[in-house]
């Protein structure tokens, strides 16, 4: 298993982008990868975990600070 960290910038992107943008960007990495999503759609803080749920990855953290919505997400 891979252990490669991996951003994607979904700022001023509103639902349903940060999720979209979300499983485009983990179908080109390895399991054990891990990838952090910022945005800011509050959306996301429920979305983007309830789709990892669904497709088997786990999500490690979830922070907001300053409306800055940042999700760290292990892919499985």
């Amino acid at each position: 298993m891979s252990e490669n960290h991996f951003e994607l910038d979904a700022r001023r992107m509103l639902c349903p982008m940060p999720v979209i943008k979300t499983q485009d960007r983990i179908k080109n990495l390895d399991p054990g990868d891990r990838l952090k999503v910022t945005c800011t759609d509050p959306g996301a803080l429920i979305d983007i975990p309830s789709w990892c749920r669904i497709h088997g990855h786990a999500v490690l953290s979830t922070n907001t600070k300053d409306r800055i919505i940042t999700i760290m997400i292990m892919v499985r």
